[in-house]
């Protein structure tokens, strides 16, 4: 699931500019975020104990999905050198082993006075959103101001 590198300064940023990526979630990937963080709720990992829970099942932890909206930010839109200033997460629904989760990043306000974008967050599996949210960034400036032709 690497994702090539994608280098946006602020001016480079348009309204509704959208980058998306898609990631299968697997049983490892669940593991391996329990081990990263420490969070070893036992309806991530143990079939037993989650099958007696709503879900039926194991699911990914919630920010698991959330990291994936990270990936986009840090490697496409706006890419490296973004700086998290915040997010919001609203966990609509839960995420599967198997579940391939595809993840809409779009610009949707500018604050050039800053070189901040605010970005709508969107998870979704099979068309069903599982998150949103916003998120607020620090874009680079290319240090080049764009002059609007007449």
């Amino acid at each position: 699931m690497f994702l090539e590198l994608q280098n946006l300064y602020f001016e480079d940023l348009t309204l509704g500019r959208i980058e998306r990526m898609s990631k299968t979630v697997s049983s490892s990937d669940i593991v391996g975020f329990a081990e990263l963080t420490g969070d070893r709720n036992p309806i991530h990992l143990s079939q037993h104990f989650a099958a007696k829970t709503p879900f039926g099942g194991r699911i990914a932890h919630g920010l698991y999905t959330a990291s994936l909206i990270s990936a986009v930010l840090g490697t496409r839109l706006p890419g490296p050198g973004a700086i998290y200033i915040s997010q919001t997460l609203n966990f609509r629904a839960p995420v599967r082993i198997d579940d391939t989760v595809e993840v809409e990043v779009k610009v949707v306000e500018l604050i050039p006075e800053r070189h901040r974008a605010r970005l709508s967050c969107i998870c979704s599996v099979k068309g069903e959103v599982v998150l949103d949210g916003e998120a607020l960034v620090k874009v680079p400036s290319s240090g080049v101001q764009k002059v609007a032709s007449a």
